[in-house]
């Protein structure tokens, strides 16, 4: 089911897909030209808060979480990364460092880019460059909108939110399909809704009780994504 006329995606989700599909064949021939494959297993980093970047990654399968760990060596997950995403283009644009790490949440073969193969196609293709202010400025607007819910939500409704912005990552998984499940540990749910883990648990079995949900293990199976963004009340 469409989340359209019910639900504001936009506002707590966003992707870098469509940065690639603005290059022409050339271009992107050109980016890739010099890529390297790596496969990453479950909980493998990908890169590290405060190392310098040599360049950008392409995922071309699995999922990745890019996350903050402050000083008590709590986690806060700020955006999953779906396949066909970039990932570690804004420490290259800053030549900065990267200001946050990325881990894969599960098994994930990834390209890494060097950033003078990104820098030249951004120089040679004013279509990509627009494309990534516009992706770069939406993000924006979602890292703000997260922080407002991290901030001012109720626990059900940040992990309401944090279900709903996962439906959307795992639905292109299988397009056209009914059922969506979602494989992901208890613990990160917990970092990208910015609650304890035991909260999470009790309120997914809340869920459950109420038919909006339905576990296996770590797998959950949303069953009435109407009665889930009510939970999410975000209006």
């Amino acid at each position: 089911m469409s989340l359209s006329g019910i639900f504001p995606i936009d506002r707590w989700n966003f992707t870098t897909q469509s940065m690639l599909n603005i290059l022409s064949e050339e271009e992107y021939a050109d980016l890739v030209a010099n890529q390297s494959d790596q496969k990453y297993l479950k909980g493998d980093v990908i890169f590290r808060e405060g190392s310098v970047p040599a360049g950008i990654f392409l995922i071309r399968s699995g999922k990745v979480k890019k996350y903050k760990v402050d000083n008590l060596a709590k986690e806060l997950i700020i955006y999953v990364a779906n396949h066909g995403e970039l990932i570690g283009y804004h420490a290259v644009l800053s030549e900065e460092r990267y200001p946050d790490s990325a881990a894969a949440i599960e098994d994930s073969l990834i390209s890494f880019i060097p950033k003078e193969d990104f820098i030249s196609i951004l120089h040679r293709s004013p279509a990509f460059t627009h494309r990534l202010l516009k992706t770069l400025s939406h993000e924006f607007t979602v890292l703000a909108n997260t922080i407002s819910v991290i901030a001012q939500r109720t626990a059900h409704e940040r992990l309401a939110i944090a279900l709903i912005v996962l439906r959307e990552k795992y639905k292109d998984d299988k397009p056209g399909e009914k059922d969506i499940i979602l494989n992901i540990s208890r613990m990160d749910l917990a970092s990208m809704a910015g609650i304890a883990q035991e909260n999470v648990i009790r309120l997914l079995k809340e869920f459950k009780a109420e038919g909006i949900i339905e576990t296996e293990g770590r797998k959950i199976l949303i069953k009435d994504i109407r009665r889930l963004v009510k939970k999410s009340n975000y209006k």
